[in-house]
């Protein structure tokens, strides 16, 4: 597989991972060859996510699409995936956000986990490490809860069960969600999307008290040795996350630039 086949379908699975939510929120969305946009429609100024899925040769036009969708949707706040980096959105009210990198990891076993569920490991600095596959309505609404308030995702706070993650997404194929625990007591989660030719990995978090324990390495390791190992594994890498991934056999495929509005442009 490629450089440029790995990216595209990390960016694919990105873009099926929003359509799904927004199948089930019931969002308006747009899926066109280059460009996924979905209209999360919770709150009026609920933020508006783009993703961009292939090279474009005019940024302009895209630009300009995406001008349109804005208008057409009465946006007021938006995020934007730009894997290819040649955008700018700043006459659109929005900021550039750190790079990050969109990585990928081939498919292969993980050392350290075995086929059964829940895993079990110890805990650095003591304690027992447990994870889980999250597979009814209050199992996921542990794992909204920990995203919200561990990630955090300010616009859901205070956390409102289903608000986020309705139970109706454990019905939508190629979604799972993993639970951590430590000690017994909620530790850390994340989120996998298949698509049927990758699996994406979203929200690898681990609650702010729980931090230094490992949690966030026993998830991950969990969900990928359990959500279709046969298949690639795709994620974008925060600052703080990038060196686990890369232990766990990720590899840098671009740097994607992700643009932000926040409020309605002037």
């Amino acid at each position: 597989m490629n450089a440029d086949s790995r990216l595209e379908r990390a960016n694919d699975n990105a873009a099926a991972f929003w359509l799904s939510q927004a199948r089930v929120h019931g969002w308006r969305f747009r899926a066109g060859p280059g460009l996924t946009a979905v209209r999360c429609a919770r709150t009026p100024d609920d933020a508006h996510r783009f993703v961009v899925t292939r090279p474009y040769a005019e940024p302009g036009l895209v630009e300009r699409e995406l001008d349109g969708l804005l208008s057409e949707w009465s946006t007021i706040r938006f995020t934007l995936e730009d894997p290819y980096g040649g955008l700018d959105l700043t006459r659109l009210g929005a900021a550039r956000l750190p790079i990050m990198p969109v990585m990928v990891r081939d498919p292969g076993p993980v050392e350290g986990v075995t086929n059964a569920l829940p895993a079990v490991s110890e805990a650095a600095g003591g304690g027992i490490l447990t994870v889980d596959e999250a597979r009814d309505g209050d199992g996921l609404a542990q794992v909204e809860r920990a995203i919200v308030e561990g990630f955090p995702l300010p616009a859901r706070q205070p956390w409102v069960r289903g608000a986020a993650l309705p139970g109706q997404l454990l019905r939508e194929p190629g979604w799972r969600a993993w639970l951590g625990r430590a000690d017994g007591a909620v530790a850390g989660a994340c989120l996998t999307y298949d698509d049927g030719r990758a699996t994406g990995v979203y929200w690898v978090v681990t609650l702010p008290d729980q931090r230094g324990r490992g949690v966030a390495r026993v998830v991950l390791q969990t969900a990928l040795a359990h959500a279709h190992p046969d298949r690639p594994a795709t994620l974008v890498a925060t600052t703080l996350g990038e060196p686990l991934y890369r232990k766990l056999g990720f590899t840098e495929q671009a740097r994607t630039c992700w643009w932000s509005r926040t409020s309605a442009q002037a």
